[in-house]
């Protein structure tokens, strides 16, 4: 998983959204960081239904094609058919998509955004001005997490504007480009009520971030 989200951004659209990420740094005391994960969870119950039903699916077939007569005959089927399936539904995330709820993704991805938040001390900020742009791939998801001081003074659907940017972005193949969209417009809004003083620190590191 975490290759797929070192995939997901050549080296150059890194430094283009570490540039943008700077760009809007000096305008603000915000501190913007961007994370990228391949899945937020790994979701192991998904393997082990898909296995099941092709599994079963599979072993059935074979039995009957080959003369189905006892049911250690179809277990002999099914037991490397459930393996097999299991670890294809595992790996492909077309496919392990199938097998994961929209309340399962999006409770996962909110869980590991916050865990995230955390984990990378975006909170560390001397006014509490730090916010964190979280991509997971594999949930097709993205969550903007801003620290208690921007949440006091920013309504919460003007990051979801923002989320719906990199969302579709995303799907068009252009991602680098939605995301530097997206930083531009959270330097914008963050400038509005954390603008740059005469010290201007910065405080969390500017490099995308790639998780598991």
């Amino acid at each position: 998983m975490q290759e797929h989200a070192r995939r997901f951004l050549t080296d150059d659209e890194k430094a283009r959204i570490e540039e943008s990420v700077r760009a809007a740094e000096k305008r603000t005391e915000g501190e913007i960081v961007v994370m990228v994960v391949g899945s937020s969870h790994h979701y192991p119950l998904s393997g082990m239904i898909g296995g099941i039903l092709f599994g079963t699916a599979a072993a059935l077939l074979a039995a009957l094609l080959s003369g189905f007569d006892s049911m250690w005959h179809f277990l002999g089927f099914f037991v490397p058919s459930f393996a097999l399936s299991s670890e294809i539904v595992k790996r492909w995330f077309p496919l392990k998509r199938l097998f994961v709820s929209r309340s399962d993704m999006d409770e996962e991805v909110e869980e590991a955004a916050i865990g995230s938040f955390y984990k990378n001390r975006v909170y560390d900020t001397r006014n509490h001005t730090g916010i964190l742009i979280y991509i997971s791939l594999f949930e097709h998801r993205v969550r903007i997490l801003a620290d208690r001081g921007i949440s006091k003074r920013v309504d919460q659907s003007r990051w979801e504007a923002l989320t719906a940017m990199i969302t579709k972005g995303i799907k068009e193949k252009r991602q680098a480009s939605a995301i530097c969209k997206a930083i531009v417009r959270c330097g914008e809004i963050l400038e509005e009520v954390f603008p740059a003083g005469e010290e201007n620190a910065n405080e969390i590191g500017d490099s995308v971030v790639i998780g598991h």
